[in-house]
């Protein structure tokens, strides 16, 4: 769990967080939301490791591994649905060793890295993409349109489906 217990957070002489507590469980879902400059990214900036507390204590298992939603607008003529599998990094990571497995013609090697390819959920990656677009209001038309032709909130809606591609066991912020 994620725990925050009489944080303090500053940006210069501005105190963002004064005394705020908090436990987020595993498996609850929680937005955060904010005019521009209330401390939302220098909350987050705590959360990955960027940045310090200034009082209080806060922690997140060692384990947990955090996935953001960029903030900047894509501008790219890759597919949305192959753009969006791009956000799983653990099959990203599969596919690289895949490929350097078989340049390296090691056998062994490759059989590993296939099964880990597997395990990834390269098997579903495309399903798994889909389902995320179209719940976030996609037409199927629309699965493989290039990202650059969507509007800028669309393009927003596509950063979002590729961090919840993050496999399940990644906390999902942002």
């Amino acid at each position: 769990m994620i725990s925050l217990k009489n944080v303090v957070l500053r940006r210069g002489a501005k105190v963002l967080l004064d005394k705020a507590s908090a436990t987020l469980n595993p498996g609850e879902k929680v937005g955060l939301v904010g005019r521009n400059g209330a401390g939302k990214s220098t909350l987050f900036a705590l959360f990955n490791g960027t940045l310090h507390e200034d009082g209080g204590h806060f922690e997140l298992p060692t384990q947990w591994r955090l996935a953001q939603v960029a903030q900047d607008m894509p501008e790219t003529t890759q597919g949305a649905t192959d753009f969006v599998i791009e956000g799983d990094t653990v099959l990203v990571a599969a596919q690289a060793e895949v490929q350097s497995a078989n340049d390296s013609g090691d056998g062994e090697r490759m059989a590993t890295a296939y099964m880990h390819l597997y395990d990834a959920g390269e098997h579903d990656a495309r399903a798994r993409a889909q389902a995320l677009i179209l719940g976030l209001g996609f037409q199927v038309a629309e699965l493989d349109h290039p990202v650059n032709s969507f509007s800028g909130g669309w393009r927003m809606r596509l950063q979002l489906a590729r961090a919840l591609m993050c496999p399940s066991d990644l906390l999902h912020t942002h």
